[in-house]
Formats: structure tokens, C-alpha cells, sequence
């Protein structure tokens, strides 16, 4: 079993930044990929961003390119999610999930097996 907990959800304006980080505890030996979801208001949930474990690559949507980082710590056992430049747009609750085995889609959620409860971020204009 694996366990996820998110941190740093909040309220920015826009042009502003926010920094997440999702720890994971429990069965992490198995760790493959790590990502962060989201869903806006009036809106289905998105893709973000993923990382691997073993080469470390990683993966952006479109529309956060060039906004946002994730990087991992592997010591922690932790992925982060730096924002920067915030939108209302990016307003929404961002879910960090985990994928400890199976084919690697990383933009699509039944690839991971463990979800975060979620943390809210919301950009005002």
C-alpha cells in the first residue's frame, strides 16, 4: 500500500507562484511515475505534469509549458510542482497520483494506481 499527501494549495493572484508537494509513504520501493492532475470549475479533470523515477523524464500539458516544473527527491520520496506565472485558469483542485506498475500513458489517470486527496488552488484575476 502506498499512501499520498499533498501540501501547499492556496490562494495567489494572478501573475503569482505556488509551490506543491505530494509525499509518498508506504510501499515506495515500486515508485515508476509520479504526476499531478487537476480539475477547474465547469471542467473536466486534466493531465498537468508526470516524472519518472528511473530516468527522471518528464512530462507537461500544453497549457502549463514553460509555467510549471515538477521534479522529484527520491530520498523523500516526494514530487513537487512549481507554478509560476498563475492564471485564473490554473484555478482548480490538483490531485498528485502514483504508478507503481503497468504500461507508462503518464497524461492519462488509469495509468496510476494511488491518489492524493487533493489541494486547492485558486488564482484570482
Amino acid at each position: 500500500q502506498v499512501q499520498l499527501v499533498e501540501y501547499g494549495g492556496g490562494l495567489v493572484q494572478a501573475g503569482g507562484s505556488l509551490r506543491l508537494s505530494c509525499a509518498a509513504s508506504g510501499r515506495t520501493f515500486s515508485i515508476k511515475t509520479m504526476a499531478w492532475f487537476r480539475q477547474g470549475p465547469r471542467k473536466e479533470r486534466e493531465f498537468v505534469a508526470a516524472i519518472t523515477w528511473s530516468n527522471e523524464d518528464s512530462y507537461y500539458a500544453n497549457v502549463v509549458k514553460g509555467r510549471f516544473t515538477i521534479s522529484r527527491d527520491n530520498d523523500k520520496n516526494t514530487v513537487y510542482l512549481q507554478m509560476n506565472s498563475l492564471k485564473p485558469e490554473d484555478t482548480g483542485v490538483y490531485y498528485c497520483a502514483l504508478q507503481t506498475s503497468g504500461y507508462n500513458v503518464p497524461t492519462r489517470d488509469y495509468t496510476y494506481q494511488y491518489w492524493g486527496q487533493g489541494t486547492q488552488v485558486t488564482v484570482s484575476s
